[in-house]
């Protein structure tokens, strides 16, 4: 009977080891060493479709490119750099803040509707202008070479330069905590706790005249970004097992995506001042706001009707998903999209 009971308390022992060595089977049995028919060793996870990078100035922008439209000539503008003056970096390696602004910058002009002028990477162009000099690319007419022809380059009338100039951490924070127990040494007992934080980023930006090198409008925005940290957690004995359960949720506003909000409330402010339009009237008397009524040109209404049409397409984010989608069987994208 001694050596039943003794094999009895073994089998009880090793049941929660012969669990956990189940669960770490089924868990590698997602990951195979040899590639399946579809040329993978694993599925990856996620279904989230690919969206429209917008920011709540887009929808005013391009209201603008309905004005740019009917200006009787075409507002040519180039972007110079726009760096990172923070100084700011990750203790891992890297920047803080993004090294694209010029990027975001360019994105937001070509909502407004003027014309872009490529000045910031002019590579590809240098070379095949080369190229072409020394008569080595054709062009498919008769000389069989690209002719090199005088003022073929548009230039800018003006550029757009300028940096990211603050990143402050922390400006203000605030938290609480809370913990509940009863008297009895095995009572329930239960845990809250909230932390918020605010930082915020900055930017300057300048419009030149290329023409006099003439500074023609300067603008320096800020944005705050909140951050939120909660936490709860109960603990308690119930019949002899200890129950020990906590949840949690952090959330940060995205820092990449405040640059980019302040880059296009600079543009909007920028460009409506140079096309001599007031910029409430593509948002009430703030940008976030919606239309106002305002009399406008048949030309600026016909293009903010077009730019209604392409919110309405962009708002759908499974739009341009294909039937040929890898995982569009298993995760029915193209089902929903449809």
């Amino acid at each position: 009977m001694t050596k039943i009971a003794s094999a009895m308390s073994v089998r009880r022992k090793a049941a929660p080891v012969t669990a956990m060595l189940a669960a770490a089977l089924m868990l590698g049995a997602c990951v195979s060493p040899i590639a399946g028919e579809d040329g993978r060793y694993a599925a990856p996870i996620g279904n989230s479709p690919v969206v429209s990078n917008e920011t709540p100035y887009s929808a005013s922008l391009r209201c603008l490119a309905g004005y740019a439209m009917s200006a009787g000539r075409p507002l040519r503008v180039a972007v110079g750099q726009i760096a990172d003056y923070t100084g700011k970096e990750e203790y891992e390696g890297g920047r803080r803040v993004t090294q694209g602004a010029a990027l975001m910058a360019m994105s937001a002009l070509s909502k407004t509707g003027v014309n872009l002028v490529e000045r910031f990477d002019t590579s590809v162009a240098e070379l095949e202008l080369k190229y072409a000099n020394n008569r080595l690319i054709g062009d498919g007419s008769n000389q069989n070479f690209r002719a090199i022809t005088a003022g073929q380059f548009p230039g800018s009338d003006l550029y757009l330069v300028g940096g990211i100039t603050e990143l402050n951490y922390n400006i203000r924070s605030v938290g609480a905590d809370a913990f509940a127990s009863d008297p009895a040494t095995q009572g329930a007992k239960g845990q809250l706790g909230y932390k918020a934080y605010v930082m915020n980023v900055a930017i300057d930006m300048r419009l030149v005249n290329t023409n006099t090198l003439e500074v023609v409008d300067v603008i320096s925005y800020q944005k705050q970004i909140i951050g939120r940290e909660i936490s709860a957690g109960v603990f308690d004995f119930l019949n002899g097992t200890i129950i020990d359960v906590g949840v949690g949720e952090r959330a940060l506003e995205p820092i990449q995506l405040a640059v980019r909000s302040v880059i296009e409330r600079g543009v909007l402010e920028m460009v409506s001042r140079q096309l001599g339009v007031d910029p409430s009237v593509c948002g009430g008397t703030d940008p976030l706001a919606s239309e106002g009524d305002v009399a406008r040109p048949a030309p600026v209404q016909k293009a903010l009707n077009a730019r209604r049409e392409e919110e309405v397409r962009r708002a759908d984010p499974y739009a341009g998903y294909s039937h040929s989608d890898p995982t569009g069987d298993k995760l029915e994208l193209r089902k929903s999209a449809d």
